[in-house]
């Protein structure tokens, strides 16, 4: 252990015995240091040469992570004297750390995250970001925190950020948070998305009322409040059991099955969750119709989805009680707004796809009857007592709003008149001008 003693004993053989006032003299010599006074320091392995040399996953420079320029720290030779050990001079001065200044480091591994460790949080609410670095000078490093929404701020060192960064995100989406660090030797910089989202409270789906089978048809839900980019969709059609997922609001499918059809969306913000689901009737081909009612319907209308339902099967019921015509052939569907309007649909009979010709020519008969009861203002109906309410044939249409080849849309027609008028308008006053 570094040092030499010396002890005396009492001679063999002689048989004197110790007085009171003898005191044993024992001299004490420190040894000169060498090798078997030393061992390998922290982060340091002995080798076959007996010299400690750095392990595999220790870096000696990382000891100076924490020194700024102008400081000084304590540099480690790899040798540290046993514990204990009382040796002098020899390797003492060759082995012992060194006091050396501190050499300054360029930004390496720049790292943000939140303080929750979450990538979500809410409009509205603060969000705290913590920003690390596993090397550099940071007393003299610059910060910069860009939040991705139009905002940023500085700092003129690292030690203001240690306890985060708050931000307030005043509106929803997916914002990239960017974190850059620099000093006078080099920079690094560190990059996270972070999403940003606003609870839904609904959601409607816009379905078409009937489809043509094996046609595209676009199916969009519409969410309140709006935000973009933050909301995951689920799509159900059908009996199927697996989704289809989606980042966008809209959606085309095909439907390969006459019938009714259920289409159901689910959409999720953050840990909300909201659904709803529509029915299509989807057919091989069918007619329709722009429907328009007697204005003492518009002073009861509240432009409700469950009142336009519920006015939708009154009018059903109407049209099959005067016509004859059975009511799984009729549907319905108004519209929202004012004035009040609809469109009629008019469906084949189940189960007449193999019959297509005959079933057209049968449906021609089923519109013709539906049409002169509407001409002759033959369907009416009660909304409350003393309220009468007439059904008519909406007369702007300049073509049949069937199409039974590559699609149908009364919303097509509709633009084909608006263009109509406006060439009609242009030239008036072209040639009146």
């Amino acid at each position: 252990m570094g040092e030499r003693k010396i002890y005396k004993k009492r001679k063999p053989g002689s048989q004197c015995s110790v007085g009171r006032d003898y005191s044993q003299t024992v001299v004490s010599e420190p040894c000169v240091c060498g090798q078997g006074d030393f061992e390998c320091d922290y982060g340091y392995e002995r080798h076959n040469n007996n010299q400690c040399i750095p392990s595999f996953w220790f870096s000696p420079s990382s000891l100076s992570k924490d020194c700024s320029i102008g400081q000084s720290y304590l540099n480690s030779t790899g040798y540290r004297r046993i514990v204990s050990n009382n040796c002098t001079d020899g390797l003492r001065e060759k082995y012992k750390a060194r006091m050396e200044k501190c050499p300054g480091k360029a930004p390496r591994g720049l790292h943000i995250l939140t303080s929750d460790g979450k990538l979500v949080t809410e409009q509205g609410h603060n969000a705290t970001f913590i920003i690390l670095m596993e090397e550099g000078d940071l007393q003299r490093t610059n910060i910069q925190l860009d939040f991705g929404d139009g905002i940023a701020v500085s700092y003129a060192n690292f030690s203001p950020v240690e306890d985060g960064i708050r931000h307030v995100y005043k509106s929803a989406g997916i914002f990239q948070v960017t974190a850059y660090a620099e000093n006078s030797l080099g920079s690094d910089t560190a990059v996270l998305f972070l999403h940003v989202v606003c609870p839904v409270e609904h959601v409607h789906l816009s379905v078409p009322f009937v489809a043509i089978r094996n046609k595209d048809v676009n199916i969009t839900a519409v969410v309140w409040p709006s935000q973009a980019g933050t909301l995951t969709y689920f799509w159900w059609f059908g009996n199927s059991t697996k989704p289809l997922i989606t980042l966008e609001s809209s959606i085309s499918y095909i439907f390969n099955e006459e019938g009714m059809n259920t289409v159901t969306v689910q959409v999720a913000a953050g840990n909300t969750l909201i659904q709803d689901t529509k029915e299509i009737a989807v057919h091989e081909y069918f007619q329709s119709q722009l429907l328009s009612f007697s204005p003492n319907l518009d002073y009861h209308n509240p432009d409700i989805p469950e009142w336009r339902q519920d006015i939708g099967k009154v009018i059903r019921r109407a049209l099959a009680q005067v016509t004859g015509i059975p009511d799984e052939q009729i549907l319905v569907a108004v519209f929202p707004g004012l004035p009040t309007s609809a469109e009629l649909f008019v469906l084949p009979r189940k189960n007449t796809t193999e019959r297509r010709k005959s079933s057209e020519a049968d449906l021609e008969q089923v519109v013709e009857i539906l049409f002169n009861a509407l001409n002759q203002n033959l369907v009416q109906f009660e909304l409350k007592p003393g309220v009468e309410v007439i059904v008519y044939v909406t007369q702007l249409t300049l073509a049949p709003l069937v199409d039974s080849s590559t699609g149908h849309s009364s919303s097509a027609m509709l633009m084909l008149l608006s263009v109509v008028f406006v060439g009609l308008a242009v030239f008036l006053i072209y040639k009146f001008k």
